[in-house]
């Protein structure tokens, strides 16, 4: 026998929760507008290209505004000596928190690599590329990327350019490096710059904007189910950091 009364008050507490998220999700809305607006006065600006070499700082200040907009975190660093002093920062002020700071994995980017030697006594292990069931005991993930998107503070990771994927989805923390220069305006932007190599795209791409967040669960927000917790970006605003140093 089915209980009537049961699943209308369950289908009205559905709808009502459904209405009040909507509701909160109103001002997000406006911010998303806003972001529209903003880059659309920067593709109009004289003298402004997004594919130019060196972009416009106010596109590098959109990328970082919304990335902290979705609890990412955001360093600028202008050059290799203070890329790596961040990379130290971030770490110290792991270890003393449940997330920790002790086993490291890496991806195969050289330029990754090359960083971490200079990380070998800040932690008690680094590893390039460790297998996907080892990766689950490792506390933090560090890779580059293949771009960035202003408009949404997101991440973009190629699975041909880089091995990376796992590394920036299972340790609880993911820090990524991220040259200005790869920072562009929109998703199409993104995909123009990616193609213009003359390269087919990867069969994998991932975008990663902010850390794991899902509301799945009674529409109730969850952070790190499937993925980081916490998201640390780092944007070297100075000279290209030397890949084989």
């Amino acid at each position: 026998m089915i209980n009537v009364d049961n699943n209308q008050e369950a289908r009205a507490a559905i709808l009502k929760s459904i209405r009040d998220h909507l509701s909160a999700s109103a001002p997000h809305n406006a911010i998303h507008h806003d972001i529209k607006d903003a880059l659309h006065q920067l593709h109009h600006r004289d003298g402004f290209h997004s594919t130019d070499q060196s972009p416009s700082v106010s596109l590098i200040d959109l990328f970082k505004e919304r990335l902290e907009a979705v609890d990412g975190n955001c360093i600028i660093a202008a050059g290799e000596a203070e890329v790596i002093e961040a990379l130290r920062t971030v770490l110290s002020g792991l270890r003393d928190t449940p997330l920790q700071a002790r086993l490291v994995a890496l991806s195969d980017a050289p330029l990754v690599q090359r960083l971490a030697r200079h990380l070998e006594e800040d932690v008690e292990q680094l590893t390039v590329t460790p297998s996907a069931a080892d990766l689950f005991a490792y506390d933090v993930g560090i890779t580059a990327v293949q771009a960035a998107i202003a408009e949404t503070g997101t991440l973009v990771l190629q699975s041909d350019r880089e091995r990376h994927r796992l590394i920036s989805l299972l340790p609880p923390v993911h820090i990524a490096i991220v040259e200005s220069e790869q920072i562009c305006g929109t998703l199409g932007e993104v995909l123009s710059a990616l193609r213009s190599d003359g390269e087919e795209l990867s069969p994998a791409i991932t975008f990663i904007t902010g850390p794991s967040r899902t509301a799945d669960i009674e529409l109730t927000l969850a952070i790190g189910v499937h993925g980081p917790q916490k998201l640390y970006v780092i944007v070297n605003t100075g000279p290209r950091l030397d890949v084989t140093g």
